[in-house]
């Protein structure tokens, strides 16, 4: 979250993490596809090209998930009473189409190095280069991952999640190229990189399916359970029930609103400080909570079973039992 006095925006520190980490993942993911551009330089290997032509992929994706960090600390405007949390979500679709894109070339070198292969030099240093390159990317990607679900940033697990494929690939690539300098198939080097092609397409697709989930704002179930429990195990007399719940997330920030039903007798002063408890106990009980809208609904007969507020002098039949509440 961002703060803004006197002009000025104030990172906190979590806030401070995400920029980090992206601004780490940028410099890291540019020299490790110099390496990999390098050891494609030693080999001539169409699973090692391949294996670089994604890490173009990761520096673009990286660098467009940092702007869509800052972005989206940016604090609610006129023009964003929201916020700008869901550029984060544009950046994860962004990403996985950026991810689609690669494993389709991908399958196009692949295929040329099945039907054209080529002697593969130096292929020692390579593969040394290459198990170099795959543990710095799992230790990157796995940090990256972490710092995501800790922040809540949808655009920094998406970057870890993407470098990780990028772990997948230079495996499938070690272990091609092993095959191939056991073996002198040489069209063994351009079936792995179709196979890794299509692990890389699977979690394209997958990564842009999210996306779009966020940006269309679909019921998240686990949310929606959360936030029914919390007012659930902190329920009061005077909260008769609840509907028409509904939380979608703008970046690291969850709004909510539904309609409360409270007793007809209650004051609007009363009705007041009822909304006020349950949003301050959804501020301290949800992480990244934000603005909780309540619409407020006197009760009616058909209700009076499932209240337990008393004394209460509408009531009209005995309170038989209290439903339990869910989204």
């Amino acid at each position: 979250m961002v703060f803004q006095a006197k002009g000025k925006l104030l990172i906190n520190p979590e806030s401070k993490k995400r920029l980090l980490a992206m601004g780490m993942s940028v410099i890291i993911s540019a020299l490790l596809m110099g390496l990999k551009f390098f050891t494609y330089w030693l080999t001539g290997s169409t699973a090692v090209l391949s294996d670089a032509l994604e890490s173009i992929i990761n520096v673009v994706a990286s660098s467009f998930a940092l702007w869509s960090v800052f972005i989206a600390l940016i604090p609610p405007d006129t023009n964003h009473p929201y916020g700008h949390g869901k550029a984060e979500f544009f950046s994860a679709g962004f990403e996985g189409a950026l991810i689609t894109l690669a494993a389709g070339a991908i399958i196009w070198e692949g295929i040329e190095g099945i039907l054209h292969p080529n002697p593969l030099p130096n292929l020692d240093y390579g593969l040394l280069i290459l198990l170099a390159t795959g543990v710095a990317n799992a230790i990157l990607g796995t940090m990256l991952v972490r710092i995501g679900v800790r922040t809540r940033s949808a655009a920094i697990r998406a970057d870890g999640r993407h470098i990780l494929t990028d772990v997948y690939t230079s495996a499938g690539v070690l272990v091609g190229l092993v095959l191939v300098r056991q073996t002198g198939w040489l069209w063994f080097d351009g079936a792995i990189a179709c196979l890794v092609a299509l692990n890389i397409l699977f979690i394209g697709v997958r990564l842009v399916r999210e996306s779009f989930s966020h940006l269309m704002d679909e019921s998240d179930p686990e949310l929606l359970d959360e936030i029914a429990t919390i007012i659930e195990k902190n329920r009061k007399p005077e909260w008769i029930n609840i509907h028409r719940l509904r939380a979608w997330r703008s970046g690291d920030r969850i709004h909510v609103d539904f309609h409360l039903i409270l007793p007809c007798e209650l004051s609007l002063a009363d009705a007041h400080r009822e909304v006020s408890e349950i949003q301050c106990l959804l501020q301290n009980s949800v992480a990244g909570m934000g603005e909780a809208l309540i619409h407020v609904e006197p009760c009616i007969r058909p209700e009076c079973p499932a209240c337990s507020h008393d004394p209460c002098l509408t009531r009209e039949e005995a309170t038989e039992r209290q439903n339990l509440w869910s989204p």
